[in-house]
């Protein structure tokens, strides 16, 4: 895999994109917003600058989080200077990015064992 190149999409296939480069940060999160929009107990993330992220097809989105409208596959949140890639929608796995830190840890599930070397913040650590 061209560490330098990713892409990913949703589950049907109507949405595609692009990233360039590495994040320049990513983790794990454990708040109910990210636990309601995975339907798991916490979200994979990495963020990259809006220059180096591009999609095609139609995407739905609510409170800032973007999904395909199709299939409901969760894609990715844009803001002004971060696009949040919800690391489960890349097509290569595994994606050869480690978290950084875990937000929300005070919601962290008991029966998740820590990753050695990362910080746990018990809300969010930005």
């Amino acid at each position: 895999m061209d560490q330098d190149a990713r892409t990913g999409g949703c589950l049907c296939g109507a949405v595609r994109y692009g990233l360039e480069g590495e994040p320049f940060k990513g983790g794990l999160c454990h708040c109910t917003d990210c636990r309601k929009v995975t339907g798991g107990p916490f979200l994979a993330y990495a963020d990259w600058r809006p220059n180096q992220f591009s999609y095609e097809g139609k995407v739905s989105t609510f409170d800032g989080r973007s999904f395909c409208p199709t299939c409901g596959s969760r894609l990715f949140a844009i803001s002004d200077d971060q696009v949040e890639i919800y690391l489960g929608s890349l097509d290569a796995a595994p994606y050869g990015i480690a978290p950084l830190n875990e937000g929300w840890a005070k919601r962290r599930e008991p029966w998740l064992q820590p990753i050695a070397g990362i910080p746990l913040f018990p809300e969010d650590p930005y």
